[in-house]
């Protein structure tokens, strides 16, 4: 471990500024509630997959002897069935901005955008309208999806030039759209920069030009104020195990604005989203409302780790955890100037406070090789090909010594390598 990153001092402002923002921040005790915050690992990637909370352990262990252990099968009809929905209700309170009946923890991220694409492009009647509109930036299972299900439908793509360091605009969405559009799939929060697009003004957009939207809100939900009802939105999807703090793997969740509910199916046919499931009947009638997208089993052990997040989400309040994402890469951009800019590392995330989410992206060609060296001495960030780091900030476990600590070790490994 080089010189840099063994010594920070009150004789540093930028060390005393961290303290500063630590004793200043009104979040900072629930920090206390996330396993593994008290070690002086620098865990930068939270917007990859977030800390479990303390709390989790007991509510698993709970699940297990009591609910699965205890009940077993009953647990069924006691309480597992409403789950999914029950869920989804208090994440749309708490952090999208959703009133009931409108959202529902389902299967993977990729299944639910499948789901809600080709349930958009039923949803729309004029046959002139043959394009999905997307942007060469999304993430890659957005892409791939729509790739899929436009040679499935014999629909056309018209592709939208993002820029790498950015991210999709009105301007750009409104030259895109027109009589041939049926359905846009955006991402809030581009993957790779970390901007934050224009989730109201785009949805607009998108209906002026008389076509529906479909919105990734995977690193949104729970790092920014969202108010898809607000924005009138039609459908978005978006993972738990992010800022959610679901786990691997845990259950994504599927939005759709009641306005599209009545009539509208989604195509995956399963047993759970069929009208009186349990009678096992011959064919299939979708269950009334959002229930009618599921598909197969509800993956509840997946889904209860969240509960904790979203109880923590409603307490704070998603105005303060915004503010302290902003705090958060803001202080992150403080020690690029200071420190990362001066060794040739480019910034691809806005500055602008108001476009950017819950991360920022650094890039210099030596972070491939840099970013294990960095594992092995307890600093986590995240790397994105072909040369990009994101810090990924979550705002109920991450502390502004952490970040300190995190880039300070990026800057002994630039200086060791100069």
């Amino acid at each position: 471990m080089s010189e840099n990153q063994q010594v920070h001092s009150g004789a540093d402002p930028l060390w005393q500024r961290a303290l500063d923002l630590d004793a200043a921040d009104p979040l900072a005790a629930y920090r206390d509630q996330f396993v593994g915050a008290e070690s002086e690992l620098s865990y930068l990637d939270g917007n990859s997959l977030g800390r479990p909370l303390k709390r989790t352990v007991t509510d698993i262990s709970a699940f297990i002897e009591q609910g699965w252990g205890g009940r077993l099968i009953r647990g069924w009809d006691e309480e597992w069935l409403d789950l999914p929905q029950a869920i989804g209700d208090q994440l749309g309170r708490a952090a999208l901005g959703a009133a009931p009946g409108q959202t529902i923890i389902a299967d993977s991220t990729t299944v639910v955008l499948y789901k809600l694409i080709r349930a958009a492009l039923a949803a729309v009647t004029d046959p002139a309208r043959t394009e999905i509109v997307l942007d060469t930036e999304n993430f890659p299972t957005d892409r791939y999806l729509v790739e899929g299900i436009a040679r499935e439908e014999n629909l056309t793509i018209r592709w939208i030039q993002a820029d790498q360091a950015s991210g999709v605009t009105e301007e750009q969405v409104r030259a895109a759209t027109g009589p041939a559009t049926a359905v846009v799939v955006l991402s809030q929060i581009a993957y790779r920069s970390g901007h934050l697009a224009d989730l109201p003004g785009i949805t607009a957009a998108i209906h002026d030009a008389g076509a529906l939207v479909v919105w990734d809100l995977c690193h949104s939900a729970g790092s920014v104020e969202i108010a898809l009802d607000a924005a009138d939105v039609d459908f978005a999807a978006g993972c738990t195990y992010k800022y959610l703090n679901g786990g691997p793997g845990s259950p994504a969740f599927a939005y759709v604005n009641a306005r599209h509910l009545p009539g509208l199916q989604q195509p995956i046919w399963g047993w759970m989203g069929r009208k009186d499931a349990f009678e096992m009947g011959p064919g299939y009638e979708a269950a009334p409302g959002i229930r009618g997208f599921l598909s197969g089993t509800p993956a509840i052990f997946g889904m209860l780790a969240m509960r904790g997040t979203l109880d923590l989400i409603e307490e704070a309040g998603m105005p303060a955890i915004r503010r302290k994402s902003e705090l958060l890469t803001a202080y992150a951009l403080e020690l690029f100037d200071a420190w990362l800019e001066p060794s040739g590392v480019k910034l691809s995330t806005p500055r602008d406070p108001a476009r950017r989410g819950s991360h920022i992206t650094v890039d210099h060609p030596a972070f491939r090789e840099m970013t294990a060296t960095l594992w092995k001495q307890d600093v986590i960030p995240d790397f994105r090909a072909p040369h990009g780091i994101r810090l990924g900030l979550s705002p109920l476990s991450t502390s502004f010594a952490e970040l300190y600590r995190g880039v300070l070790a990026i800057r002994g490994l630039l200086a060791d390598a100069a």
